[in-house]
């Protein structure tokens, strides 16, 4: 591939702005890349939403990456990964990684027994991608998370009820399957016990995308550092208070608001 395309940036999106803690893998995992982010913060959340709706949002938030030339796309939203991800792997001619595959991948390799279990919207549980066999919705975590109640009794309480079932099913993984649930992965774990592996999507999207980039020589192995551009449908105080939150950085003035 010519140098310049190698520099053509990474394209993510999520529906909202929980994407941005793959964001920060890919960063950690791939300095010199270019990347795009794209949250669509408008129409968040997209785990309550038909599978027609989930298919519509995904195609224009992936047609608003295409337009900035990326050189592939990943879908870091579990739901439009589930519901959409198929129909836009064939229809777009450049890599598409949803979080799936290389999350179910990833925990199957660490899985000492093979007892693996999973949380997420919804819409992701609803939709059987993950094909695992325990499975809970925890829909409650993604609107604390986002007002960044991130500790406290309440999160605790809630949390032990969602995970009672895996712990009664003795699972040994545990599946993140939401890009927001690494927010609170310590409760998280205090309560399934250190003996349950966590698996975090973003760093098993992270690891997957840098094999695919060296084998297709698309990997950027610049000298410099990547430069980072960030979207949102819509722009509140409190989006970029999240935003900062999930990524690990101050944010402030790097948000841009736009248009689908």
């Amino acid at each position: 591939m010519p140098k310049q395309d190698l520099k053509r940036p990474i394209g993510v999106f999520d529906s909202g702005l929980g994407g941005l803690t793959v964001v920060k893998h890919l960063i950690k995992l791939l300095p010199h890349e270019n990347i795009v982010y794209l949250g669509d913060t408008a129409r968040v959340p997209y785990g309550t939403r038909s599978k027609e709706a989930v298919e519509k949002f995904s195609f224009e938030d992936a047609n608003f990456l295409l337009r900035m030339n990326v050189k592939c796309i990943i879908i870091a939203c579990n739901t439009s990964s589930a519901l959409a991800g198929e129909k836009l792997k064939k229809r777009i001619k450049i890599p598409v990684l949803d979080v799936i595959a290389p999350t179910l991948k990833h925990a199957k390799n660490v899985s000492k027994g093979g007892k693996i279990g999973i949380i997420g919207t919804r819409g992701t549980i609803d939709s059987g991608a993950y094909k695992v066999k325990f499975a809970v919705p925890c829909p409650l975590f993604v609107p604390f998370i986002e007002e960044g109640k991130t500790k406290g009794e309440s999160l605790k309480l809630i949390s032990k009820d969602y995970l009672s079932y895996f712990k009664k099913h003795k699972i040994d993984t545990l599946i993140l399957g939401c890009t927001h649930y690494p927010i609170i992965k310590n409760i998280i774990q205090q309560e399934m016990g250190k003996n349950v592996i966590l698996v975090d999507s973003g760093k098993a999207v992270a690891e997957e995308l840098k094999n695919l980039l060296s084998s297709s020589k698309m990997l950027n192995e610049g000298k410099t550092k990547g430069k980072k551009e960030f979207y949102v449908t819509d722009l509140t105080d409190r989006f970029t208070k999240v935003a900062e939150m999930f990524l690990g950085q101050k944010i402030k003035n790097k948000l841009a608001k736009i248009d689908l």
